[in-house]
């Protein structure tokens, strides 16, 4: 194995995709964010909004991984877009604990049109690959992702059954 690492071109090998990888998605990420805050709204609470309008009302909690938010920064989001006017929060009969985000009209309003806005800007970024190439990088990324979920959960399991052994 050894042997054939060292044989493959430099562009295949594992640090040099996740430089490429990185490089590309900051430059996407950098487009994206001019994107929103030429509407301005800042990318969380653009995520936030944007989760709600096509995931309907959701937990807190729920939001928050949709979103990927530490807790803090989501409460903080939260509180930021229900004193906009743009969210409001509500108890579910199921959980008194657990509350329910949703759109408020005002809300539902502009995140439908900042979205399409948005949804043209990206579609600007990505212009450069055709139908294949697009097909081809959504496949591949989910597999590298999920590549690296499972990597991490074997990872994580082995050093919780190191630390039961001692």
């Amino acid at each position: 194995m050894q042997a054939e690492e060292s044989q493959k071109p430099e562009s295949r090998k594992g640090v040099h995709l996740w430089l490429l990888l990185w490089k590309a998605t900051k430059a996407v990420e950098a487009q994206a964010h001019r994107s929103v805050k030429a509407k301005d709204l800042g990318l969380t609470d653009f995520g936030v909004l944007e989760a709600l309008l096509h995931k309907g009302p959701l937990p807190v909690n729920a939001l928050r991984k949709k979103v990927l938010l530490s807790s803090g920064s989501m409460t903080a989001a939260v509180d930021r877009l229900e004193r906009s006017g743009l969210v409001e929060r509500a108890n579910t009969p199921e959980d008194r604990r657990a509350r329910i985000v949703h759109l408020t009209p005002k809300g539902s309003k502009l995140i439908s049109r900042l979205f399409q806005e948005h949804a043209r800007d990206m579609e600007e970024v990505f212009s450069c690959l055709n139908n294949a190439e697009r097909d081809a990088l959504a496949s591949l990324l989910r597999k590298l992702g999920h590549g690296a979920e499972e990597l991490s959960a074997t990872r994580k399991n082995w050093v919780a059954n190191q630390k039961v052994r001692r």
